[in-house]
């Protein structure tokens, strides 16, 4: 009977079939596309045809890239272990969305610019270009491996398969697709996926419900259990998840993974007029939306089903992300072909996120730092080199992996890395963005105070985590258990093992809610660098163009599809740096928004 812990079922005959197949039909599609791309990458016409998508497709692309293995793994873990309140990220989407569309996306599209760091060189100065895309190399490679090890975890659990046999595996297979050219941001690849993954959900909430006797009584399980308290209005920032922790916090932490992260920029220009860009962007609000509120109620389905035996308690998995395959295992497992379609799920969205982000890395490291050093290299060397980076990075990767496998919950660490160097790099474009005063000086050391005041918050918060007063877990039970391991009711592996030595800083300042890192780096490089531009002199001394800043017009007007005509001075000077971009993911997306809309019409 499902709840009462102890092994569950390992993966079937057909859940073999239907996971391989899964996952060669992805591959196939990718491998498809750089077939046939080749034969029309060469053409320049249809690169800069690339700016032709629409809104739909872009947007449920924007939602798949940030619905990886980890969206999978951690958001059900996250809502059976602290409640409901993760749902309130539901207010951050909206505000990042508004934000995005309203300040960024004009700006960027006014300029004509295809790498979010070319900005910086446009505004700033070429140093501060190449520390950017060096902290957007760094943050991918991290958040890249996170990605590898969710759903290794869960392959680990369900199939019994060696964890690290698992991690190697997958790292090789993305580099494969790299090195071939295969598995870009291809869109429908992304749109495939996150159909699997919300049929995941769909299946895991269905049966529960069978199960319990329908939603009603998942709910009121979920009310008896203290998870549906969600509006928490303590201002305490040292509070994990309260109400403001997520609203403020978690919108600029949105807003910084959003507006300036290269792969979604990539995305959202795309589009063929600014109308597009911008509702892709409130389309993939509500996309958000379905997702977080399927996550979060597959969280509550599972406590329902374990609130009198808790299996991380009960040492049937070893870390909290494990919860939702072994659910999997134990509810669905009747069906052969559901749990690998769902370990599928996660694996596909694994695959994409992956190679692309290996393809965005190898493609700005060779143009922001190889061409401009090498500058005579033959069409041979230089596809040589792609490949050598591919499997560079993607090595890279796998030794990521191994950092996430001690980084504890991969939700909270995907998150946490994003806030570290997002937040500052989000207050460098803010600063450049909104005050005319901002210059490079200021600029760069802005930055840097916002990086190191990151960096040392998160890391000690990571060495010396915050106790369970400021996490604020709720209760679980193995009063209902057929014991597995002899040990007490009370025993609780879900507490956070503390170092020895703990000092006093680590009750205050590390303690702070990992959700506050974004906020805290923005804000310290804007306040610093206004402050130290003024001190150096301020911006007198170069007559900036005004399509450079955020005007009134981007705010007010929605479908305004034409461009500046101040800004083609802009444009070229962003033609002549166009640098650090990823063509190859244009020529994919453009030939997939003809394939999609194709099949629409059909």
């Amino acid at each position: 009977m499902a709840g009462t812990g102890g092994p569950v079922a390992t993966f079937s005959v057909w859940d073999y079939v239907v996971f391989a197949g899964t996952i060669l039909f992805a591959a196939g599609i990718g491998l498809f596309q750089a077939i046939r791309g080749r034969k029309e990458t060469s053409s320049a016409e249809f690169l800069l045809g690339g700016r032709q998508m629409t809104a739909v497709p872009v947007a449920m692309s924007l939602t798949a890239s940030f619905m990886s293995g980890i969206t999978v793994i951690g958001t059900p873990a996250e809502a059976y272990r602290f409640g409901t309140a993760f749902w309130l990220f539901g207010f951050a989407y909206a505000i990042m969305s508004a934000i995005t569309a309203e300040i960024f996306v004009p700006l960027f599209y006014r300029l004509g610019i295809t790498s979010a760091y070319e900005y910086l060189e446009l505004r700033f100065n070429r140093l501060i270009r190449l520390i950017g895309t060096s902290m957007y190399i760094v943050q991918t490679a991290l958040y890249t491996g996170l990605v590898i090890y969710a759903p290794a975890l869960a392959l680990n659990q369900i199939t019994g398969l060696d964890l690290w046999g698992v991690l190697v595996a997958t790292g090789a297979v993305c580099i494969v697709y790299c090195t071939l050219g295969g598995l870009k941001a291809v869109i429908w690849t992304d749109v495939l996926q996150m159909v699997i993954m919300l049929a995941g959900f769909v299946a895991v909430i269905a049966r529960g419900a069978v199960i319990q006797g329908g939603l009603t009584r998942i709910w009121e399980d979920a009310g008896e259990g203290g998870r549906l308290d969600a509006f928490d209005f303590d201002p305490d920032p040292l509070k994990r998840h309260t109400f403001w922790t997520i609203v403020v916090g978690g919108s600029i932490m949105w807003v910084s993974i959003y507006s300036i992260n290269q792969s979604q920029v990539q995305r959202y220009i795309s589009c063929k007029t600014l109308g597009h860009a911008k509702m892709s962007l409130y389309v993939n609000m509500v996309g958000l939306w379905v997702t977080v509120s399927l996550a979060v109620f597959s969280g509550l389905t599972m406590y329902s089903i374990y609130k009198n035996c808790d299996p991380l308690s009960n040492g049937d998995i070893t870390t909290p992300d494990q919860l939702l395959p072994y659910l999997v295992m134990d509810i669905l497992a009747d069906y052969p072909g559901i749990p690998g379609l769902f370990v599928a799920a996660a694996y596909s969205g694994t695959l994409s996120t992956v190679s692309s982000s290996i393809n965005a890395l190898v493609a700005v490291t060779v143009e922001d730092f190889i061409f401009p050093l090498c500058k005579n290299l033959t069409a041979k060397q230089v596809t040589w080199m792609n490949m050598g980076l591919s499997v560079f990075f993607g090595a890279l990767c796998i030794g990521m992996a191994g950092v996430a496998s001690v980084m504890g919950s991969v939700l909270q660490a995907a998150l946490s890395i994003f806030g570290m160097i997002s937040g500052p790099l989000l207050g460098l474009y803010l600063l450049g963005m909104l005050f005319r005063t901002s210059n490079s000086i200021g600029g760069l050391s802005g930055m840097i105070i916002g990086l190191v005041l990151t960096l040392w918050v998160g890391i000690g918060g990571q060495i010396y985590p915050p106790t369970d007063d400021k996490t604020n877990p709720l209760p679980l039970s193995t009063a209902g258990c057929n014991k597995t391991l002899e040990q007490s009711t009370t025993a609780t592996p879900w507490t956070t093992a503390q170092p020895a030595f703990r000092p006093p800083i680590a009750d205050s300042w590390y303690s702070l809610s990992y959700v506050y890192f974004s906020l805290l780096g923005m804000l310290t490089t804007m306040i610093s660098g206004l402050l130290l531009s003024m001190i150096t002199g301020g911006c007198k001394q170069e007559k900036l163009n005004s399509d450079l800043f955020v005007k009134k017009s981007d705010l007010l007007c929605f479908t305004c599809s034409s461009k500046s005509k101040g800004s083609n001075d802009i444009q070229k000077a962003s033609a002549d740096l166009h640098m650090g971009v990823d063509n190859s993911a244009f020529t994919d997306i453009d030939a997939t928004s003809k394939e999609f809309e194709k099949a629409t019409k059909l």
